[in-house]
Formats: structure tokens, C-alpha cells, sequence
């Protein structure tokens, strides 16, 4: 039976689902060859200081246990790319949980025993893991996250501030918060003739391969990384973390073949987290509310062993009509693990402080929220002057309102009631960045009709492989069944890692290059296709490198309606909406998984997340799902997303934006802004849990 071709846009199920609810896809930790052995990483109990001894004999008396690995006797590797990784390289411990030494055995009950009879003594030093405004250590980087200047000013934001009539000086706190993958950072590592195999839980193999050829000393070609099935990342997997490099360490060591999953208790330390933010906003508006000074600082932490800065500040530099404007990043080293990438990263905090700012403001002048953000639509992008290639966060504000029913909401706080519970709406407005990167893809015609695409993109959760045959079959003109796709291998055509809401922006880019190209071979051939078939090879470095004279983002409104218990504090939300303009929507069904799942982490980071740094252990206390607390279905009885159409011509092949990420930006702080209408309360300092809500009620 034939099928006729469907078009992007078509809710077309993913094509691994079932191989996933059955238990057929196979993840980093399910792929243990013949004699493979397990291990356990021992973390640092200490929160900075040297290592003085190391006892092992305990834990090499465990039955089953084979080694154990230390600075004394690990494998010596080249300086990595990522100083993260440079683990089991000398006696100094930059932070509690930091890598000392690694246990490996025949079952992962012995790996985990010897790692608790591994005995080691520690000369400590003091310690210092605690963000304040006013810490002394505090400096300005050059850059923030992303590449993006630290500091911008334009205008005369003092000189406009003093003048304007309305004025709005607020501060919002923001706890670290951390990925907490379905699926914990794991990799499987085999060495066999000179050749290194590793089966890793990465949001990008290509990158995993390069820094592990780099530290062992090996060529890329000896070098082969595969992540077929990848159980979430959020970000915490887009680099190689330092569970890859243990696991090849110990495989070198042994000779044998090494599975290490971190165990969950330790990814707070190891894989990254969402820096905690102090973030200062300024508004300063005419008497309609048009804004003519904007200022927006944040103070943030890093590590000791790297610089990452969250780039909270920049957003504000896109958003609203601005003349006159400061954003400022301000950072200090301090003694804890390295933050890193987490969903919309700088989006998702800055936003929440913004957004805040803005329904802070709008209360002030007494306007509707959604008016007052309509007053202050930029012309172009105040920051680089340049057009928007497209800006229809209007048209979603205003889609929403109507399909949240909005209008008619009385603006006063605290008048909404149904027994102990006060009722509130709040509303937000999102954006992220349109990126891209240069990809290679392959496109092969076979003489039977069918197709197969090749290229090393990543699914992780997000239905890659799906709409990536989409992006083909469209292109080819024949069934999304006729096209099978090869993902997740370093060997395949390179391409770039699944983050900033760019992969399938990247990889759909060379797919449609190759596959367009190859349906143009075929179009020219008089003939059948050869008994090898066609191949065809693409390339998108030079396309995606050229500078675009526009502003490229998405843009997205979310609405929120929470009731709040007076008698206890707690916060439910009853209803989320999201609306957003993020160009052509190529797979509607994987789409509105992507803004929801969005969604509800924003919900986790307004009502439930949060993650407390201990400063006499310097250690986080929320470290496993049983204290940081993910929203759970019951969390969300009604969400929904939508979107608008949206033609922008400069974008890619498929007019397509990112998704991945739009989805959080807001929620929070629409949700926060719900639950000052409910109470009258305007907290500002996430999350909202009963505590802090129970003194205002």
C-alpha cells in the first residue's frame, strides 16, 4: 500500500516510540559487552583542600572488587579542553563531591561497597561556597555564557532614570537549580586494538569523541562515541562530563570493558546546575508607561575551577523599547561545583526577573500587563539596531488572552476567593535566540525506492530522528516511511550537539541541503537508479557561518492561573497556557511535547525546585529526587500550547526556530505574577513554597 508524502508540519509519531516503551532502545548503560566490569566513583567529603593518604585495602578485600583507581595511579592525560574533566590528575579538591577516586568490580555491588571501605585523609583548608551582594570577591568577566559581552550601555541610563516620573527598583532571588536527567550521566568504555569504543549518555557524540581523542592521545579515527537513545540532558549532557573520561580511564587500567552511571546523589556536583542569581532591574517609564531607562544587573557564582556566567542580563537587551539602557553581569569564584547549561540558560533566570519587573510596573501605573508590554514593542532590536526578521510576541499575547479568557480580569489583587483558596492570573511574555550550526549530512537513493539519511544529530527526548525524515521526505517528495535516518554515532557525518534549541535547525539544514541535492540527481538521470544507489553529501558550515542583517528570536506569551491556600500557603496552578511564535512548526505532536515539557519545568522552578547550598559543608542538601522536588503530573491538571503561523524567510530552508528551550522562559515568572494577583503578596524569591507565602496571608 502506498502513502502519500506528509508534508512538515504533520503530526507524524515518533518513529522510536515504541522501541522505547517496550524496552528495545538500548541507553549508554545497556550496551556491557562480554566480562564488562562496573564502577563507582568516590566523591570528596570535604569542600576544598588536598588529598594527604589514601587507604585501599578495605575496599580491594571486597570481593569482586578488581581496583581502585587514584591520583596515584590513574591513567596520566593530556590537558582537556574542559577543566572538569581532568579528573584523578593530582591530590586537590576544589569542591565537595569532586572525583578522588573510582572503584571498579565485577558487579555494581561490589563497586559500590569497595567505594565505602575506600578510606582517605584530607589537610583542609577554609572554605567559601556562599553568594552575597556585597561579597568581596565579586568582579566583572569579560564575557558572560554564549559569548556575550558582560556589560552593555547605552544612552544615559542614570541621566533617564533620575527624570522619569514612574520608577520600579526591584530585587529577585533565585536559588541554584539542577537538571536531574530521567536518565543519570552514564558511559560504557571498550578498548580493543588501539581502538577506543564508548557508549555515552551525551547530547553530543562528535564533541565526546574530539575531547577524548585529545586527553588519551589518540587520533578522532580511533575514537568512536555513540549515543543512539539519550534519556534527557537538559543541557547537564552537552558537553563530556567527567563520568566518560573515568570510565575510558578505567577501561585503559584494566583491560577490560567499564559501565560507570553516576549514582543520582552525585550529579548536583559533577554535571553542572543553574547558578544561583541576585538580579537587580530598573524600570524607569513616562507617564504612559513607555519605558526610557532600563537597567538590569546580576551577580551570579562560578567555580574555582572554571569561569561560567549565566548571561541573565541578556535578554533584556532584546525585549522591550529601551533608549536608555545597563545590563551588567557581575560574577565570583567561589568553592562549589561548576555551573553549567540548564534549559534556556539565561533566558529562563533573566526573564523571570523581567517579566517580574514588568507586572511590578504595570501594577504601579494601574495598566493591563498585556497593554503595557503592547506600549513598549520595539521597532528593532534595541541592543543591535537591526530588523527583527520576525516579532509576533504581540500576536501572542493577544491569541492567548483570548484563549485564556483575559479579558474582563479585574486587575485588583486579593479579590478573587472560593473558600480558603485565592484565585489569580499572571501573565509573562518569552523569548529565546534563533541559532544555528554549521552540520554535514548525507542523503543515499537506493534502487528499491527507499532512502537513508545519515548524520550525527542526537535525540534526546525531543523526536529527532522523526522530523529529520520529515525534513527529507518533503524534500524528496516520497512517504516519510520510504526514508530511514542513522543518528547518534561519531561516525556518521559530523554534526553538532543537541543544545540552544538549535540542533534541529542545524541538522534539518543539512539534511534538506543533501536530500534537495540528491532529489536534483535523481530528476537528472534518464536511467534506474545504479545497483550501489546515489549518495549525496552536504555540507552547511559556509551558510550557517555568514552574519544575518537581522534579529532573530522567538517569542511566546504564557498565562497562569493559581489558587493559593490561605490556611497553608501552598500554591496550586490550575491552568497554564503558552503561545508562541517560532517560525514553521515541522512536527505539531513533537512540538507541543517540547512547550509543555517546557512548561512544567518553569512550574518546578517557580513552586517546587530549588537547591540550597549547606555553608559549614559547602555541600548542596538537595542532592536526589526525594528533596528537589520535580512537578509530578498531579502538578499540572491543564496545560496547553499553541502557536501562531509564522513565515520568516530568513531562517533556514525549513523556516523553522527553536523549540527546546522557549517553553520555561516566562512560566515563573508568570506564575509568580498569578499569585500576587491571588494574595496581594509580590514576592521575589523563587521558589514560592509556604513558607515564604505563609506571613503575607
Amino acid at each position: 500500500m502506498s502513502h502519500a508524502p506528509q508534508p512538515t508540519g504533520a503530526p507524524v509519531v515518533r518513529r522510536e516510540g515504541r522501541d522505547k516503551v517496550t524496552g528495545a532502545a538500548r541507553y549508554a548503560a545497556e550496551h556491557a559487552p562480554p566480562g564488562c566490569l562496573r564502577a563507582w566513583p568516590v566523591p570528596a567529603t570535604i569542600a576544598r583542600g588536598r588529598i594527604t593518604a589514601i587507604r585501599t585495602a578495605e575496599a580491594l578485600a571486597v570481593p569482586g572488587v578488581h581496583t581502585v583507581l587514584t591520583h596515584d595511579n590513574a591513567p596520566r592525560l593530556e590537558e582537556p579542553d574542559d577543566p572538569i574533566l581532568a579528573v584523578l590528575q593530582d591530590d586537590r579538591v576544589p569542591h565537595r563531591g569532586w572525583p578522588v577516586a573510582l572503584v571498579v568490580a565485577d558487579t555494581l555491588e561490589a563497586a559500590r561497597a569497595g567505594a565505602r571501605a575506600v578510606r582517605i585523609e584530607y589537610a583542609t583548608g577554609g572554605h567559601d561556597v556562599v553568594l552575597t551582594e556585597d561579597h568581596p570577591g565579586l568582579y566583572t568577566p569579560e564575557q558572560a555564557n554564549g559569548g556575550h559581552p558582560a556589560v552593555r550601555e547605552r544612552g544615559d541610563f542614570d541621566g533617564a532614570y533620575a527624570a522619569a516620573p514612574i520608577r520600579i527598583d526591584s530585587t529577585y532571588t533565585l536559588e541554584a537549580l539542577h537538571n536531574h536527567p530521567m536518565e543519570p550521566h552514564a558511559s560504557t568504555a571498550q578498548w580493543a586494538d588501539g581502538r577506543l569504543t564508548v557508549h555515552d549518555s551525551s547530547q553530543g557524540s562528535t564533541k565526546v569523541r574530539d575531547s577524548l581523542a585529545r586527553m588519551f592521545g589518540l587520533g578522532t579515527e580511533q575514537v568512536t562515541v555513540v549515543s543512539e537513545h539519550v534519556g534527557g540532558g537538559f543541557g547537564s549532557k552537552g558537553t563530556p562530563r567527567p563520568q566518560v573520561v573515568l570510565a575510558v580511564m578505567a577501561a585503559r587500567h584494566t583491560g577490560r570493558p567499564v559501565e560507570l552511571s553516576l549514582p543520582r546523589q552525585q550529579l548536583a556536583a559533577l554535571v553542572g546546575h543553574r547558578a544561583p542569581t541576585v538580579q537587580r532591574v530598573r524600570l524607569g517609564t513616562d507617564d504612559d508607561g513607555v519605558i526610557t531607562a532600563l537597567a538590569h544587573e546580576i551577580i551570579t557564582h562560578t567555580s574555582t575551577v572554571k569561569e561560567f556566567v549565566e548571561q541573565a542580563a541578556v535578554p533584556a537587551r532584546t525585549m522591550y523599547t529601551s533608549p536608555h539602557s545597563r545590563t551588567v553581569h557581575r560574577v565570583v569564584a567561589l568553592d562549589v561545583p561548576t555551573p553549567s547549561w540548564m534549559r534556556a540558560p539565561g533566558e529562563a533566570s533573566g526573564m523571570y526577573a523581567l517579566e517580574s519587573a514588568m507586572d511590578e510596573l504595570a501594577c504601579v501605573l494601574g495598566v493591563d500587563p498585556i497593554e503595557l508590554r503592547l506600549r513598549n514593542e520595539p521597532a528593532a532590536e534595541p541592543d543591535s539596531g537591526l530588523p527583527f526578521s520576525s516579532r509576533n510576541l504581540a500576536a501572542c499575547l493577544r491569541e492567548g488572552a483570548e484563549r485564556f479568557g483575559w479579558h474582563g480580569r479585574d486587575r485588583q489583587p486579593a479579590v478573587r476567593e472560593e473558600g480558603p483558596l485565592l484565585i489569580g492570573t499572571g501573565v509573562a511574555a518569552a523569548t529565546y535566540p534563533v541559532l544555528v550550526n554549521g552540520s554535514t549530512a548525507s542523503a543515499h537513493a537506493a534502487p528499491d525506492g527507499s532512502y537513508r539519511v545519515r548524520t550525527n544529530a542526537t535525540d534526546i527526548g525531543t523526536g529527532a530522528r522523526t522530523v529529520l525524515a520529515q525534513i527529507a521526505a518533503s524534500a524528496l517528495g516520497t512517504p516519510v516511511e520510504n526514508v530511514a535516518i542513522e543518528i547518534g554515532s561519531s561516525e556518521l557525518p559530523g554534526a553538532p550537539l543537541a543544545g540552544g534549541s538549535a540542533g534541529t535547525a542545524s541538522w534539518g539544514w543539512a539534511v534538506h541541503k543533501a536530500a534537495t541535492e540528491l532529489a536534483g540527481r535523481l530528476a537528472e538521470s534518464a536511467g534506474p537508479v545504479p545497483e550501489g544507489g546515489i549518495t549525496v553529501t552536504a555540507d552547511t558550515g559556509q551558510e550557517a557561518a555568514e552574519e544575518p542583517p537581522y534579529a532573530r528570536h522567538a517569542f511566546g506569551a504564557q498565562f497562569a492561573e493559581v489558587a493559593v491556600d490561605s490556611l497553608t500557603g501552598e500554591v496550586r496552578v490550575r491552568r497554564l497556557l503558552g503561545v508562541y511564535a517560532a517560525g514553521r512548526i515541522l512536527n505539531a505532536r513533537t512540538a507541543r511535547s517540547q512547550f509543555i515539557g517546557g512548561m512544567v519545568m518553569g512550574l518546578g522552578m517557580a513552586l517546587t525546585e530549588g537547591s540550597t547550598m549547606d555553608p559549614v559543608f559547602g555541600d548542596f542538601t538537595e542532592s536526589d529526587l526525594a528533596s528537589y522536588h520535580v512537578p509530578v503530573c498531579a502538578d499540572v491538571p491543564d496545560i496547553r500550547a499553541h502557536w501562531i503561523e509564522e513565515d520568516d524567510p530568513h531562517l533556514n530552508p525549513m523556516g523553522s526556530k527553536g523549540i527546546g528551550e522557549i517553553g520555561i522562559v516566562g512560566t515563573a515568572a508568570a506564575i509568580g505574577n498569578a499569585v500576587r494577583h491571588a494574595t496581594g503578596a509580590r514576592l521575589r524569591a523563587l521558589p514560592l513554597t509556604p513558607d515564604k507565602l505563609l506571613p503575607y496571608l
